[in-house]
């Protein structure tokens, strides 16, 4: 498929969010589709829920330089605001599975979720 304009400006957004491109003749109702100037050039497959929280955390992972068991505490209190504000509290076992990824008690996730909500 040759690389469209939008394609290229999106492409990073894509990789960030884990979907994928496809050509706009392989496209499916699920699909969305990217219009440049009125004709669809592409769409965008969102990835499945499956996964989601995993990519959530190599997200705040890579915005922040480092895994997330490896951050001062400061950073790592920065980690769960940006994971709140992204909705990774949402899902089931987020508290749990983000303990388990910074090395910390879930109480300790909970303090920091406290926190930024007072």
């Amino acid at each position: 498929m040759t690389q469209h304009p939008l394609v290229n400006t999106v492409q990073p957004l894509l990789t960030a969010l884990g979907a994928t491109l496809v050509a706009a003749d392989e496209m499916t109702k699920s699909d969305v589709p990217l219009v440049w100037e009125g004709k669809v050039v592409a769409a965008v497959r969102l990835p499945a829920m499956h996964g989601a929280m995993q990519r959530l955390i190599e997200s705040v992972e890579r915005e922040l330089g480092a895994k997330l068991a490896l951050l001062s505490r400061a950073e790592k209190q920065r980690a769960i605001r940006l994971l709140d504000e992204r909705g990774a509290f949402i899902l089931r076992r987020a508290v749990e599975d983000v303990a388990d990824a910074m090395g910390v008690s879930r109480i300790t996730v909970y303090n920091y979720l406290n926190a930024l909500h007072r």
